[in-house]
């Protein structure tokens, strides 16, 4: 593939991923080479999704692979949900955690492919479940806005700990002041 070289994945923290993205106007080139490391970039991670901002790029642009081979969907909407599934989900940005979270089980997606062809997908359990993270992402909401208040607690004090580069014995970081 050629692309984008050297597509960094963005970690929870960088405001870049709170910020709501920008509809794509023109697939060109660009659009088509960015698509490329993004598939390669989510792969190489490896992930079964990844969208635009998750690699700096304030696009509605989103890269999938659910096992029947990447895919690609430029300025996505979901038209229409219904029903509900419980599923442990993970996220690129956020590195080795995962929580059960409750999302609809059924979605319709409308969009974009990188020919400008309409597309218009009914899914169900992980690729309806990856079309709404991905589309959470395009939107500037992260996974631990999904979470329940317990869950969030729990996730916002091991998020905090990795920031802060604190031990897991430690997690206010005052044994290092009071062992000095």
């Amino acid at each position: 593939m050629t692309g984008v070289p050297g597509l960094i994945i963005r970690q929870y923290g960088d405001p870049v991923l709170k910020e709501m993205t920008r509809e794509v106007v023109d697939i060109d080139a660009a659009v088509v080479a960015l698509a490329e490391s993004m598939i390669e970039t989510m792969y190489e991670a490896p992930g079964s999704g990844l969208a635009a901002n998750q690699v700096g790029v304030q696009r509605r642009i989103f890269v999938y692979d659910i096992g029947e081979g990447p895919r690609t969907v430029i300025n996505p909407r979901i038209v229409e949900t219904d029903g509900e599934w419980v599923y442990d989900e993970g996220c690129l940005s956020i590195p080795g955690l995962s929580w059960e979270i409750v999302r609809p089980n059924a979605v319709h997606l409308v969009g974009l492919d990188l020919e400008g062809n309409e597309l218009s997908i009914e899914a169900t359990e992980l690729e309806g479940r990856v079309f709404q993270h991905e589309l959470d992402h395009l939107d500037g909401i992260l996974l631990v806005e999904r979470l329940t208040a317990d869950q969030r607690k729990e996730a916002l004090g091991i998020l905090r700990r990795r920031t802060l580069d604190l031990p897991a014995g430690d997690p206010d970081g005052l044994s290092r002041i009071f062992t000095r």
